[in-house]
């Protein structure tokens, strides 16, 4: 009994605080190493979501300008009811096979505003992979007759049709060899502001120079316009001074017209 009271007594004390403070220190060490993994990987993360964000650029641009995945295969033409639609086509040559992103939109439309019957044209992508090509065409106020053949001019004096005859709803232009391209701009103004009643009458518009414009009328009668100025005034003391017979009509001054018999 001595002996075993003196082993208890030699055996060591257990220090409970030391004890609590190890395992502290280890669940520390725990939280510290899951917060250093926590930190590790959202950082391997951000780099992940880096490197898919540059490839799908990367492969953004790849498809958009440089695969055949996104090439023009095909031109639309809307608008035209003069133009062929094959012309239109070939004076645009639009380079198919290329991809759409990268074709010359304005080159393409430089191409087809150079087509006379083409007053506006609007080009635009057609995605995924076509190009659109909507044209504006010229609206024809007058017929002008050189050397037989009959074609339409537009309000800007523009010549961009021809007709096999004069249409009955058009006015003509009869013009001489000489004839500018201003003189005929300057009659095309005047035939678009004519009364319906006055136009009904005309049989064709003589046009010498800008400023020798007549009106010959069903029935022989002469109106002597001069130039486009002033067209509405001059309209309207046309109107009043046909109530009268003459074979001449000057309304060239609208505030001193004159008549010959």
């Amino acid at each position: 009994m001595a002996s075993l009271r003196r082993r208890r007594q030699a055996s060591p004390t257990v220090d409970r605080s030391a004890v609590r403070g190890d395992k502290a220190i280890r669940r520390a060490r725990k939280r510290f190493a899951r917060r250093q993994r926590a930190r590790r990987w959202l950082a391997w993360r951000r780099v992940l979501a880096a490197v898919l964000t540059l490839g799908t650029v990367a492969g953004s641009v790849w498809l958009v300008f440089f695969s055949s995945v996104l090439a023009v295969s095909g031109v639309r033409v809307e608008g035209h009811q003069v133009l062929d639609p094959l012309q239109v086509r070939r004076v645009a040559a639009v380079p198919t096979g290329e991809p759409l992103a990268t074709v010359d939109l304005g080159s393409i439309t430089a191409r087809v505003q150079a087509l006379a019957p083409v007053k506006s044209v609007d080009v635009t992508r057609a995605w995924p992979d076509g190009v659109r090509i909507a044209v504006a065409e010229r609206a024809a106020v007058a017929v002008v007759e050189r050397d037989g053949a009959f074609h339409g001019l537009d309000e800007e004096g523009v010549v961009f049709r021809d007709y096999p005859s004069p249409p009955a709803d058009l006015p003509l232009l009869r013009v001489g060899s000489g004839t500018r391209a201003d003189a005929l701009a300057e009659a095309a103004s005047v035939v678009g502001v004519l009364p319906a009643d006055l136009s009904s009458r005309v049989d064709y518009v003589d046009v010498s120079s800008i400023d020798t414009i007549s009106l010959r009328l069903r029935g022989g009668r002469t109106v002597f316009w001069g130039s486009a100025d002033d067209s509405a005034n001059k309209a309207q003391v046309a109107a009043v001074l046909l109530d009268q017979k003459a074979s001449t009509y000057d309304v060239s001054v609208p505030g001193q017209p004159t008549i010959r018999p």
